[in-house]
């Protein structure tokens, strides 16, 4: 029976000289996986068009994608909150140059029906497809019938307030409205009839906190498997999220930031909008930058980070887990393998994975850390 690996990363930014440097350490990794998958964050173009209305992502050099092919990669997600914030022309210009670098590339099209489209991949005889859904905005960057941008999920907030006191503190509920998760998975089932792995890349989770999951991620997330995925990757919150089994299929809630240097983020005399997220970031998530690292503007925490590994033989999940891996001091992922640093990583994606409520359990397998359903009810087929 035929047999491919497929391996996963989170968020990939390479806004920074030499992006072959960042990716080095992490490539024979990537490059033994019959399919590696990572998650593209922003517009990679000539332009200078800005056109976010929140914290801009200039668009980074296009050449730098070529060397995520060379790397190992294969193909990337790019339905998230930053892939529009160079216009139509920066979005479009970042699919042409993927493309071009022989990535395949999912999420983000010329208009709506073309941004839901899957990217298909054919390895030892197997159809791998991968869809990708921006579920955290902004609208702006949503594609419309004759508008570029990403396919999404639309996620609604309410806040209850609780008390008799206008103004003071409300519980905040999450949820996906019902028709765009019907729209999700009307392709997720469409997929599932032309495809032998489906993959569902969710941009989601709430950003720079450690461990937590909004009330949206965990329906979505078994919804997208209801319909016929194998595999959820998660993205979007630039650190770990906890890994879930529902149905026997594994989710990763969220493989937090790979190669991922940037100064967009760092104010300067030129952005009001960078030093006011440089205020807000203190504000809302109790961390300030490692002044060390100027490239990489995220919490601690978020250097603990994986690379996913899920072995299929045919349509059957044989085998789930991760290799650790540990950003260093120039902002690298490096694998780590059962090293020190690396059973560090491991305890912690197991320690967050419980703080979210999972059962799933963790073991040692060689250099990489194999991950099974619990006992939980809700981990089983």
């Amino acid at each position: 029976m035929s047999a491919v690996t497929v391996a996963a990363v989170g968020d990939l930014v390479l806004d920074e000289p030499d992006p072959a440097f960042y990716l080095a350490a992490a490539s024979p990794v990537l490059a033994a996986a019959d399919v590696a998958v990572g998650h593209l964050e922003v517009p990679h173009s000539d332009t200078d068009v800005q056109a976010s209305t929140d914290v801009p992502a200039p668009a980074a050099d296009p050449g730098a994608v070529k060397e995520l092919a060379v790397a190992g990669f294969d193909a990337v997600s790019l339905a998230g909150n930053h892939i529009a914030d160079a216009g139509p022309g920066g979005l479009l210009d970042t699919v042409r140059h993927c493309r071009d670098a022989g990535l395949a590339t999912a999420g983000a099209e010329r208009n709506l029906a073309e941004a839901r489209r899957p990217a298909i991949l054919t390895r030892n005889g197997l159809r791998i497809g991968l869809l990708s859904y921006n579920c955290v905005g902004p609208r702006d960057s949503w594609a419309a019938s004759q508008k570029p941008g990403a396919a999404y999920v639309k996620v609604l907030t309410h806040y209850e307030l609780d008390s008799a006191t206008p103004g003071g503190p409300p519980t905040v509920y999450t949820f996906t409205a019902p028709e765009s998760q019907r729209q999700m998975e009307g392709d997720i089932a469409a997929l599932r009839r032309e495809a032998d792995v489906v993959l569902v890349a969710l941009h989601k989770g709430i950003g720079h906190t450690p461990a937590v999951l909004a009330d949206y991620e965990v329906p979505l997330a078994h919804a997208a498997i209801d319909a016929g995925a194998d595999v959820v990757l998660g993205h979007h919150a630039h650190i770990m999220r906890g890994i879930e089994f529902y149905r026997g299929r594994p989710i990763f809630h969220g493989l937090g930031n790979f190669a991922t240097v940037t100064r967009a983020l760092t104010p300067d005399g030129d952005s009001e909008e960078r030093a006011a997220w440089a205020r807000r970031r203190v504000e809302m998530f109790g961390f300030s930058p490692d002044p060390a690292m100027p490239a990489y503007p995220f919490h601690p925490e978020s250097r603990n980070t994986a690379i996913a590994l899920c072995r299929f033989e045919g349509r059957e999940l044989v085998s789930a887990g991760f290799v650790p891996c540990w950003i260093d001091d120039d902002a690298r992922p490096v694998p780590q393998g059962r090293t020190d640093t690396g059973e560090r990583v491991a305890a912690y994606i197991e320690d967050i994975t419980k703080r979210a409520g999972f059962s799933t359990t963790f073991r040692w397998d060689g250099d990489h850390v194999a991950v099974a359903p619990g006992t939980d009810q809700k981990d089983l087929p």
